[in-house]
């Protein structure tokens, strides 16, 4: 059914900041289920595939190493309406622009290490998805 799914990762900073713990719990709050999730680090390759929808942009070199420079948590998140409940919930990728009580405002050190990523579409919920995940793997 789409529109009951979102994909997240939270990312290195935030890995690296001890707050895996604090996101999920405003995850959980907000009333996401949590599908599927992991722990795991990217390479250079997986983190550039992921992110090739920006390979012509002047930021992609510098978010491939980024993202697979730390560990990070990727999750499928279920509840309706998830994409813009998610997006609602994380905030601008601003933290400085972000509403307060969001994930950013809350976790984020800046535009680029925003904390968290969240599916954009339900379209992309879904690829981002099962570019992680099998179907085995989801509960």
């Amino acid at each position: 059914m789409a529109g009951n799914i979102t994909f997240t990762m939270i990312k290195p900073d935030a890995v690296e900041a001890n707050n895996i713990g604090p996101i999920l719990a405003k995850i959980n709050q907000a009333g996401f289920r949590i599908v599927a999730m992991k722990y795991l680090k990217l390479s250079k390759d997986a983190a550039g595939k992921f992110y090739e929808v920006h390979k012509e942009r002047p930021f992609y070199g510098e978010l491939v190493d980024y993202m697979s420079g730390g560990p990070i948590v990727a999750a499928i998140l279920e509840k309706d309406n998830a994409v813009a409940d998610y997006r609602k919930l994380i905030g601008a990728t601003d933290p400085s622009k972000a509403e307060e009580g969001t994930i950013r405002k809350l976790f984020a050190k800046s535009i680029s290490a925003n904390a968290v990523h969240g599916s954009d579409s339900d379209e992309n919920a879904h690829i981002e998805s099962d570019f992680f995940f099998s179907k085995m793997e989801r509960f």
